[in-house]
Parts: structure tokens; C-alpha cells; sequence
């Protein structure tokens, strides 16, 4: 129905109320909106505001269509006002950038609290290098806290390779059972693609072995366990992870069995065999040669036996030609 004053006019209602009700219409729908508004984000944007977080309504407002946790982003934001880490002009910390963090799925409380940390024990790790170890899947916090207070790993690790110690020979040929224990700290600058604890493990394991190898007599290692460690430190078995082996301690030496007694006497008696099995090759070689001789011996009396047989058929044939005496006597 088309707009009529005349019909307004007609009825009692003039063109000044009509706009009024129109202007208080609009300021109800405002008034309504900013009610939502205020009890949707109030206490969150208060809070924020109390804490100089300096996060806007309208940003709330967009959290909430871009499918981002406010309340994850207000606290985590104040965290680190309060730390006094958001506003620093070289790792400061924005709202646009804990968005961007909690929609690539990182843990955003985790990050700042590895920031904190860090911050707190003198480290330097800004929100960038601290995202991206997050977004790498490795624990960012956890590795801060590695690097103020190291810990301790065993080598070898009982609950994955199902060892309890390290098997390794010396040059005497007697075995030694090790179990070492190795102080590993985070080193944050190769924590992002250096490689992990296994690594680390396995190098410390074979370069004990390969010291213990090295060592003329296992006495020398039951003497000076220290020089192992030494040895180990020396190579560098830290390099491309991510962390920095503080120390390596020998934690227990066991002398095993001597298995270069068992070896010899395993050799020994290898050489055994080998012997009897040579004297019956030979033996073997001489009884064919003795049945060879014997074959011979029967062939030679064979042709003997056919030489006599042709004694006879001669006689008869020199009989038949009259050469059995030689040549006839000269007639007188």
C-alpha cells in the first residue's frame, strides 16, 4: 500500500509522527543490538580493556563469525600484557596473529606460556619461531622448560628398545654391560627439523661401543669410566638435533662373559675339525692310491701271464721253419 499523507492527515496522524515513530524504531533495534552485544562480549572486552589488552568489540563481533574461541584469545592476549611480553616492540604480540594461530589448529595457551617462560629465563624466542615449533607438532612449552631445567634419558631406554644395558667388547675380548645416562637440554634454534631423542640415543650407544672397543683391556675401562664420557662428549653427537647433550654419565659397568676365551676356544676346536677332516682326506687319498697300485700290480701280471702265453706259439712256429737251432750247419 502506497504512502498517502493525505490519508495520514485524514486520519489524525501528521508526517512528524510518523518519522518519530520510524527514528524510535531504529533507536530500539540499536538499543536492542548493543544489549546483545554488551552481554555476548561485555565482560570479555571489559576485561580486556581493564587489562590493557587492547582488543576491539568489533574484532570480538568477527571472532565470533570466523569461528575463533574469544575467551581463548582475550586470556591469552592479557597473559602476556601481564607478562609484560605483548607490547614489546621485537616479539609483540597482536590479536590478528593469535587468530591466526588458533585457526591453523596451534595451541595458543600452550605458546604463550612457552613465550612467558622463555621470557622470564632470559631466552630469546619470539611469537613466530615460537608458533611454527607449536604448528611443527613439537611441544613448545615442554621444550622451554627442557632448556631451563634439562633432563635426564637413559641409554639404552628400557621402554622402547627393551634393554637394560649396553653390551660392548674390548680388545682383551671380554665383554662390558653399560648403562649410561645422558643430561640433554633443548636447544631452540634446531628444535624445528633436528632430530629427536631416538637420535640421540642411538649416537651416545654407539659411540660408548665404540670406545669400549677402542680400549686394549676392560680393566682400563672399570679404572677410569670418566674417560668414556670424554671420549663421547668429543665426538658431537649433538649435532643436528634438538637438544645439547650436557653431560653423559656412566651410570653401572657389569663384566659380562670373556668371549674372546669362548671365540679362541670356539676357533680351537674349528681347527680340530678341520685337522681330522684334512688326515681323512689324506687317509682317504692314500687308501686310492694303494687300491691303484694294486690295480696296477694285477694289470702287470697280466700282461706277464700273456707274454708267457706267446712263448709256446713261437716254439711251434720257429719248429715249423726250422730256425729252432738257429741257422743249418754248413755241408762238408
Amino acid at each position: 500500500m502506497s504512502f498517502c499523507p493525505e490519508l495520514l492527515l485524514a486520519q489524525g496522524v501528521s508526517a512528524g509522527d510518523y518519522t518519530g515513530y520510524i527514528i524510535a524504531a531504529v533507536v530500539l533495534m540499536f538499543v536492542f543490538l548493543a544489549v546483545v552485544v554488551v552481554m555476548l562480549y561485555g565482560k570479555l572486552w571489559f576485561q580486556a580493556y581493564m587489562s590493557n589488552a587492547q582488543v576491539r568489540v568489533l574484532s570480538l563481533i568477527g571472532m565470533t563469525f570466523r569461528q575463533v574461541n574469544a575467551r581463548v584469545i582475550v586470556q591469552s592476549k592479557i597473559m602476556a600484557m601481564q607478562a609484560g611480553v605483548g607490547t614489546d616492540p621485537n616479539n609483540g604480540i597482536t590479536t590478528g596473529e593469535l587468530e591466526a594461530l588458533y585457526l591453523a589448529n596451534g595451541n595458543v595457551p600452550n605458546v604463550i606460556h612457552a613465550i612467558i617462560a622463555a621470557h622470564r629465563a632470559g631466552m630469546d624466542l619470539d611469537f613466530d619461531r615460537a608458533a611454527a615449533i607449536d604448528l611443527a607438532g613439537r611441544d613448545v612449552l615442554e621444550a622451554v622448560r627442557t632448556s631451563v631445567h634439562p633432563k635426564v634419558i637413559d641409554c639404552p631406554d628400557p621402554q622402547k628398545s627393551g634393554k637394560t644395558t649396553l653390551s660392548a667388547i674390548a680388545r682383551n675380548g671380554v665383554e662390558l654391560k653399560i648403562r649410561a645416562r645422558v643430561t640433554v637440554r633443548t636447544n631452540l634454534e634446531q628444535l624445528i627439523g633436528g632430530a629427536t631423542e631416538d637420535t640421540v640415543i642411538a649416537r651416545v650407544g654407539e659411540g660408548i661401543i665404540t670406545s669400549i672397543g677402542s680400549s686394549d683391556s676392560h680393566l682400563q675401562v672399570l679404572e677410569n669410566p670418566d674417560l668414556i664420557s670424554k671420549a663421547v662428549l668429543d665426538r658431537g653427537l649433538d649435532a643436528q638435533t634438538a637438544f645439547e647433550i650436557v653431560s653423559i654419565d656412566i651410570a653401572d659397568i657389569d663384566v659380562g662373559e670373556n668371549v674372546g676365551a669362548r671365540l679362541q676356544a670356539d676357533q680351537a676346536e674349528a681347527d680340530t675339525r678341520v685337522a681330522r677332516a684334512r688326515a681323512e682326506q689324506r687317509r682317504a687319498e692314500a687308501v686310492a692310491r694303494e687300491q691303484e697300485m694294486k690295480a696296477r700290480v694285477a694289470e702287470n701280471r697280466a700282461k706277464v701271464i700273456l707274454a708267457e702265453a706267446e712263448v709256446p706259439l713261437a716254439m711251434a712256429e720257429a719248429f715249423r721253419r726250422g730256425n729252432f737251432y738257429g741257422n743249418p750247419p754248413p755241408k762238408s
